[in-house]
């Protein structure tokens, strides 16, 4: 510690550790511009004495001045994510985009009504009974009660997902589909999981063209052309319903039909051979062979899990083939399947938001995503389309003129 032009001299200020006067300033603490007292001390030797302890608070303000900026400025939209103390500021970080998306400014964080059950990161961002729980560890076989919740709470899941889609088109933002879904999900009594869950900033996840995953929903307009995904989590009653799909905007082009029909073909023949007995690793043998015989890749950073009172927990289920998944299915168990399939390479970049994941390459991602239930005789898909659901994909109305 030396000390500089901001160092305090004046020897009205106390040393933190032992209270003589103090004349040198913790650097760390003049960058971070914490308040004189409390970061000064008498001697080289105080402060060294000091430092495991004091070093402490330098986290802290951290964080701390992040939440203060993103307070004071809000009206801005740019900064949005505490993960990790990142933020979006106004001028974008030096990065090697792999595609033509860019972050944009994003609203204010929606509120949820006083009356609305919680999960417990709504507050402070951190799962605390998920990051804690032996359901990480041993696979949870659900009780007729449980159940009947999950249904519950998936049926209003595949609704908010709906009613999403119903507005998806060219100029619309995907801040306004993050808007629909939260309203959507707080009027019909529940809670967006997504929000505030390691401090993700909004409602649901919007991904759109080369995003893979967790893209956050923000001021870009969405384009003729674009695809996206939107993927939907609802709490209520005390578990969580997770569903996604990947729409077109106005008129894509056959080569984004066709990635985003062998994504919804690839769940669909994973959802066949759920039963019990099966072993997780399965799936991603089947994933993989339909999507590879498509032209396509699949993404290996992210998997399917396990769902219920916890948003995530085990079974870890893997898309990609020769996965070392360990396990088998066993009726009453719930568990989400989600594949990430790429036009190009498999491999994945994360945005120095530290939550937006890209293809490496730049080319387009797909997924599609369920709720699964293993029943004694198979499956049941509990947030599967209903009657009601948009038609939103060519190849159903080809199945069902």
């Amino acid at each position: 510690m030396d000390t500089d032009s901001s160092t305090p001299t004046e020897s009205g200020l106390s040393c933190a550790r032992c209270g003589k006067p103090a004349y040198l300033q913790c650097p760390k603490c003049v960058e971070l511009k914490l308040p004189q007292e409390g970061s000064t001390f008498c001697t080289q030797d105080c402060f060294k004495i000091s430092w495991s302890s004091h070093k402490l608070v330098h986290p802290k303000s951290k964080l701390a001045n992040v939440r203060s900026a993103h307070s004071e400025q809000s009206l801005d939209g740019w900064l949005y994510c505490l993960k990790n103390g990142q933020a979006r500021t106004s001028k974008l970080p030096h990065f090697g985009w792999t595609g033509a998306l860019r972050p944009c400014p994003i609203s204010k964080r929606r509120l949820v009504p006083d009356g609305v059950e919680k999960p417990d990161w709504s507050i402070d961002g951190i799962p605390k009974t998920e990051l804690n729980s032996d359901l990480q560890n041993i696979v949870e076989i659900k009780t007729p009660e449980q159940i009947e919740l999950m249904r519950e709470t998936c049926r209003i899941a595949r609704e908010v997902l709906d009613a999403a889609a119903c507005i998806i088109r060219p100029g619309i933002t995907t801040d306004e589909i993050d808007e629909v879904v939260h309203q959507a999900t707080i009027a019909a009594g529940g809670y967006p999981s997504p929000l505030n869950y390691h401090f993700f900033p909004k409602s649901c996840c919007t991904s759109v063209n080369e995003v893979i995953c967790h893209g956050i929903p923000d001021a870009r307009k969405l384009k003729d052309g674009d695809i996206v995904n939107v993927d939907v989590t609802v709490y209520y009653k005390g578990v969580h319903g997770d569903l996604n799909e990947t729409f077109f905007v106005g008129e894509v082009d056959e080569a984004s039909q066709q990635l985003v029909r062998c994504t919804y073909e690839c769940l669909e023949k994973a959802i066949s051979i759920v039963k019990p007995g099966v072993r997780y690793r399965e799936v991603g043998e089947v994933i993989s062979r339909h999507a590879t015989m498509s032209g396509f890749s699949v993404v290996k950073s992210y998997c399917g899990h396990g769902i219920g009172e916890l948003f995530h927990c085990t079974p870890n289920i893997p898309h990609y083939g020769r996965n070392k998944a360990v396990g088998i299915m066993k009726a009453g168990q719930t568990f989400t399947i989600e594949p990430m399939i790429n036009a190009g390479v498999w491999r994945d970049r994360l945005w120095p938001d530290g939550w937006t994941a890209v293809t490496a390459d730049g080319k387009r991602s797909a997924q599609f995503e369920h709720t699964l239930l293993v029943t004694e005789t198979g499956v049941e898909v509990l947030t599967a389309r209903v009657p009601s659901s948009p038609d939103v994909f060519p190849w159903l109305k080809l199945n069902h003129p």
